[in-house]
């Protein structure tokens, strides 16, 4: 019987996020050492970074996606390949959003790294999921749009989750090292519980808040901080927008009086400052990934960047 780990896990000491930073830039350095550690593959930076969380220096991490890459149009490369190869475990985001994998990993002929494989993680199981389309995954332009919004680690409630299944995909790997697994992850949930309190309090005063982004990456951020995304740049994902569909978005903005334009660092900036100049409201640039903005440099700098970055933009008063 496989063992389980409930999301919510008893918390008993307090983390550094410094550290975690640490661990996960050696983990990810080119020629780090792998011969007493568990090969892990992490799809991207965001996985990476909780599965050094949860497995220290049990594991050696490597990513797939460059953190200023956008995943869902991400071309892999031979070198993703010879990684797959070589992993003893695989962590993916799953929800069609790197759809691409699944040519890998029939490549590399290692079942264990497939669906349904004991050395497969998919993140997404478990996760309370937003916008499902009961379907499967299909391509547009570049962008994939599977059975749900893919962006669930940007809620930052969501990381019990995806810890929980990594931990429990670690301890099938490493029963003997169950405690130290535990242990770790106490550790990261214990700086999680601090750190919401801390965002919360924080964001309390901006809720609902009304926003235009760029892409359709923050419903779950928002979701979890009361923050309202009424309207994309993007008319559909991967499209970039036309006059007439930027007119209308600046009119809308206008009439529901958006205090800001959010916009992710991988894509064109000239549309989204537009319509921020147009509405006289900040342009705000917050990270999706781990990596992304030289201030995300682990998990919590990813959540703590983004929560400063609309503190800033929103100023002292509500509406």
């Amino acid at each position: 019987m496989r063992p389980r780990l409930r999301a919510r896990t008893c918390v008993r000491t307090r983390a550094r996020p410094a550290l975690l930073g640490l661990a996960l830039a050696a983990a990810l350095a080119a020629g780090a050492p792998v011969s007493a550690a568990k090969r892990v593959v992490a799809v991207t930076a965001d996985l990476a970074a909780l599965a050094v969380a949860v497995g220290g220096d049990l594991v050696a991490v490597e990513t797939i996606v460059p953190p200023a890459v956008d995943p869902e149009a991400f071309e892999p490369r031979p070198s993703d390949f010879e990684k797959l190869r070589g992993a003893e475990l695989l962590v993916r985001v799953g929800l069609g959003y790197d759809h691409w994998l699944e040519r890998l990993l029939a490549r590399t002929g290692n079942r264990r790294l497939m669906r349904g494989g004991e050395d497969y993680v998919d993140a997404s199981l478990g996760i309370p999921l937003l916008e499902v389309r009961g379907r499967g995954a299909v391509e547009e332009r570049g962008h994939a749009h599977g059975s749900a919004n893919p962006h669930y680690w940007l809620d930052p409630e969501n990381a019990r989750i995806v810890t929980a299944n990594i931990a429990e995909a670690l301890i099938r790997r490493l029963p003997r090292d169950r405690d130290r697994i535990v242990a770790n992850r106490d550790r990261f949930l214990s700086t999680l519980d601090s750190r919401m309190r801390l965002w919360g309090e924080r964001l309390a005063p901006f809720a609902g808040a009304r926003l235009i982004a760029y892409h359709n990456s923050w419903p779950y951020f928002a979701r979890r901080f009361r923050l309202d995304i009424v309207d994309f740049v993007e008319p559909k994902p991967g499209v970039a927008p036309s006059p007439f569909h930027l007119t209308r978005l600046i009119a809308k903005g206008r009439e529901l009086q958006v205090r800001a334009v959010l916009h992710e660092p991988h894509e064109p900036e000239e549309a989204s400052r537009l319509v921020a100049e147009k509405l006289g409201v900040p342009f705000v640039r917050l990270a999706t990934s781990v990596g992304s903005v030289p201030e995300a440099t682990d998990y919590f700098g990813l959540i703590d960047h983004n929560v400063a970055a609309l503190v800033r933009a929103l100023g002292p008063q509500t509406r």
